[in-house]
Parts: C-alpha cells; sequence; structure tokens
C-alpha cells in the first residue's frame, strides 16, 4: 500500500476551514464503505437515494468525468474540484446578472437603446443612440428592440467563446 498523502482540501488555503469540514462531510456521506474514496458503485447508490433516475450507463459516465486520475475512484481532490466547478458557475452567473442590471437602469427585466447609451456614456464610451439601437438589434433575437437577459447571457457568452478564434 502507498503511503497516503496529505489532502489537497488540507493544502488549500483558499478553502475556509469551516469550508473544509462541510466537503469531507458531504464526501463522508458518498463514501459510504470509509475508504477514502467514491465507487461507481456508491456513486450510485448516493444519485439513486437522492432521487435522481441514472442509468448504470449516465452514472459511469459522471464518473469518468469527475475522476481525473483515472484510477476508478473519486477521491477528495477530485471532489473538491467538482464543487469548486459547480461554485464557480454560480459565481459567474451572479457576475452576469450583476452586469445585466447595470445596464438595466429601470429594472424592467430589459435593456433599451436609451439605457445603453446612458450607461456607455458613464463609462466614457462616446455613442449616439442610434448606434445603440443597431448594438441592440444585433442581438434581440426575439425583435423587441430591447435586450432581455437570456440575449444578454447569449450574447456575453458568444463573446467569451470568440475570443481565442481570431487569427
Amino acid at each position: 500500500m502507498s503511503t497516503p498523502t496529505p489532502s489537497p482540501i488540507e493544502e488549500t488555503s483558499s478553502v475556509s476551514m469551516e469550508n473544509k469540514h462541510q466537503l469531507q462531510k458531504v464526501f463522508d456521506q458518498f463514501d459510504a464503505n470509509k475508504d477514502g474514496k467514491i465507487s461507481v458503485t456508491e456513486l450510485g447508490d448516493v444519485l439513486k437515494a437522492t432521487g435522481s433516475p441514472c442509468t448504470e450507463e449516465e452514472i459511469k459516465g459522471v464518473m469518468e468525468d469527475i475522476d481525473a486520475d483515472k484510477d476508478g475512484f473519486i477521491n477528495i481532490s477530485e471532489f473538491s474540484s467538482l464543487c469548486h466547478a459547480s461554485s464557480d458557475a454560480v459565481t459567474a452567473a451572479a457576475e452576469l446578472r450583476d452586469a445585466f442590471d447595470l445596464y438595466d437602469q429601470d429594472k424592467n427585466g430589459l435593456i433599451s437603446a436609451n439605457e445603453l447609451h446612458l450607461v456607455l456614456n458613464r463609462l466614457g464610451m462616446t455613442c449616439t443612440v442610434d448606434e445603440c439601437v443597431k448594438m441592440i438589434k444585433s442581438v434581440d433575437s426575439d425583435g423587441d428592440g430591447n435586450v432581455n437577459f437570456a440575449e444578454f447571457e447569449k450574447m456575453m457568452s458568444a463573446g467569451s467563446n470568440d475570443k481565442g478564434s481570431k487569427p
């Protein structure tokens, strides 16, 4: 048997002690036989117990996605990475909502050309209302003359995906 190495969760200074404890508790719920790793069977048992109707193939697929070292098990480090990735996604969604809300001055759930013009000019970007109308038209998929959150989200994700593809 190999000598156990310190848990990566213990070495991560950005994770608070309370979060480490909570993460370990959740991991331990999955690790039914308490061997320090989650098997495909343990993963399946927990998913089924929580009401997730997963097939055997789906569970194996989830395991393959999470099992970074491909040893057939999920260790605490891999589990921690999964949890942090989920947390990062939540943070990114909140930041996107905050950005949308910055432009949605009247808080009606839509960004109008006038609102876009006002905010862009406050940010030092000189443009006309007509230019803002054209900008909105380019992402306005429902044709209402405004940008709703779904359109804003699509535009922002398309912009971040295009960055690496330009020559």
